[in-house]
């Protein structure tokens, strides 16, 4: 038996020998998250909406006792000394615990599932998490190299649309893939899949950084990068692989809005010991990220791109350039099911870079950016 099918046993036994509270959940399709806040009180996702269930764990020392064993299924301890567990299960979930004291009702928990088919354009346009047109020009986007940051929210969807926009990169390309905790499952005929370790004492082990893997990937000859989550100052590297060559990387940065975005990247670009001014930094960051896609997850529940916008770099002002070309526009609400009405529409702007989808003769017509009459009657009459 390999490796990774000993993690996969020692999983199996921890589930059936500790997990059994929760079991039913861990195998339930429907449910995404699993949040278990002390030994009593456990909630659960399903369709982007937190509903509290009945399971419960014996006691705390039961609840604590499981997930001590789940860190020794994938190499890690979980004690008083170290009473944070972050880390990717042999079954591709990903989980995050805290203990007490830290955790003042108890060993706190979170295991987030993922979706085990892959998810394609189609099933987003399905979904009404995206327009048609919205998903082809992303498509065309991707097949362009243009540079792309997905932003949102905790549960946004942004990992799952990175999923699918890595998914679209040429075959001929090749892609390498840097993670903290692997989650990315990017089906493409050149991948190289990285993450990052944690230190660990005990066993001698040295820390090796997100961004000590991207300064390697680009002596690996990459045509294009994904950091899957940006959250330190990889950024920079991040920033400088897509200014030095590398067009069509990408990668995902918590933000609200497409212009915190860039002013969130500026940021991060600045943490530790670089020695770039920070104007220096702001004009790097505009010239180098070309689309923002923009993902958020609503109050009923529904996870949809919000905004489709681009990068123009930076004014005389100091201020970043940012021009939306589709947005999600709210028209009702479902008096039955409580699901919002609306759809992505087109905002009157026809990106810079439409001579290369002329030139490279992609069916897409400038008037697909032409806003609908209708919005702008909703947009009147809302200022009114």
């Amino acid at each position: 038996m390999d490796a990774e099918g000993l993690n996969m046993s020692v999983f199996s036994d921890a589930i059936s020998n500790y997990l059994s509270p929760i079991k039913d959940l861990l195998d339930d399709p429907t449910v995404s998250e699993i949040m278990i806040n002390g030994a009593e009180e456990i909630f659960v996702e399903r369709k982007g909406l937190v509903y509290k269930v009945p399971n419960k764990f014996q006691n705390e020392a039961a609840l604590l006792a499981a997930f001590r064993s789940v860190a020794q299924s994938v190499g890690r301890v979980i004690d008083q000394d170290s009473p944070r567990l972050d880390a990717r299960l042999p079954n591709g979930s990903r989980i995050h615990v805290v203990l007490p004291p830290m955790a003042r009702r108890g060993t706190t928990v979170a295991i987030r599932k993922f979706a085990k088919e892959e998810l394609t354009l189609k099933d987003l346009i399905s979904s009404g998490a995206l327009s048609a047109a919205g998903a082809r020009f992303l498509d065309i986007a991707v097949f362009l190299g243009k540079n792309i940051i997905v932003s949102g929210g905790t549960g946004s969807g942004k990992t799952t649309l990175l999923n699918i926009l890595g998914g679209r990169v040429p075959k001929a390309q090749r892609l390498i893939i840097i993670e903290d905790s692997a989650e990315l499952q990017i089906h493409s005929e050149h991948v190289v899949p990285f993450e990052a370790r944690k230190a660990n004492d005990d066993l001698r082990v040295k820390e090796v950084s997100i961004r000590e893997l991207v300064l390697s990937a680009m002596r690996l000859r990459p045509d294009r990068v994904i950091v899957g989550e940006v959250r330190g100052e990889e950024a920079l590297d991040l920033i400088q692989v897509m200014n030095t060559g590398h067009d069509g990387s990408m990668g995902t940065v918590h933000a609200n809005n497409p212009l915190d975005t860039c002013t969130r990247l500026e940021s991060l670009c600045l943490i530790g010991d670089t020695r770039i001014p920070p104007d220096a930094i702001k004009k790097m960051v505009g010239s180098a990220v070309k689309i923002i896609v923009q993902c958020a997850r609503y109050h009923d529940g529904g996870r949809r791109v919000s905004y489709i916008s681009e990068v123009l770099g930076v004014d005389n002002h100091g201020n970043y350039i940012v021009k939306h070309i589709f947005r999600w526009v709210q028209t009702g609400k479902d008096a039955k099911t409580g699901k919002y009405i609306g759809e992505m529409v087109p905002c009157n702007y026809v990106p810079s870079f439409f001579s290369d989808i002329v030139v490279n003769k992609l069916p897409f017509p400038r008037s697909t950016f032409t806003t609908p009459d209708w919005v702008e009657k909703l947009e009147q009459a809302d200022a009114a």
